[in-house]
């Protein structure tokens, strides 16, 4: 994957990203209305590129639990886990569980390589995307932005989910 910038970008939603009015901003200055950051990350999470599908090569991210950012929740009392694995194009892909009511559902995305936003949905959807910075995506806790469809956007959190040492052998 070429073109990255020369330092990662960090997204810390409500510190360096925050919205204020109708505008998205980030170290201070407006990138975007808060619309067009939507549809920016709409138009990341729908850029899927055709490939053959034997050819990809898959990296895993690892497994998130997935919290609402002022929740007090922590990965032992959450019930939305979310696997996710990139591949050198550039795809991100995987599956969000719910684990209170048994439900999953695929996903994928891409990310912008100039602004190093990822962002992806359910698979055949159109919303709500889901977008966080690639490097946060290496962190053990990072913000995440959720988007919906009717303009709403909602800070959560990812926490990494350690996996098991005996794990070996079992997926």
């Amino acid at each position: 994957m070429g073109n990255w910038s020369a330092q990662p970008v960090y997204y810390d939603y409500g510190q360096n990203l925050y919205y204020e009015g109708d505008n998205v901003y980030y170290d201070g200055a407006v990138v975007a209305t808060a619309d067009e950051y939507a549809q920016q990350a709409y138009t990341i999470a729908t850029s899927v590129p055709e490939v053959e599908p034997d050819d990809v090569q898959w990296m895993p991210l690892g497994v998130f639990a997935l919290t609402q950012k002022d929740d007090a929740a922590t990965v032992e009392n959450a019930s939305l886990f979310m696997q996710l694995a990139i591949s050198k194009e550039g795809i991100i892909a995987g599956t969000i569980q719910n684990t209170s009511t048994d439900n999953s559902i695929e996903v994928e995305g891409t990310i912008d390589m100039q602004s190093q936003r990822s962002a992806w949905g359910e698979v055949g959807k159109s919303w709500p995307i889901m977008e966080t910075g690639i490097h946060n995506l290496t962190k053990d806790d990072a913000g995440v932005l959720l988007h919906f469809e009717d303009g709403q956007t909602q800070q959560w959190r990812i926490v990494r989910v350690e996996q098991p040492e005996d794990s070996a052998g079992s997926n």
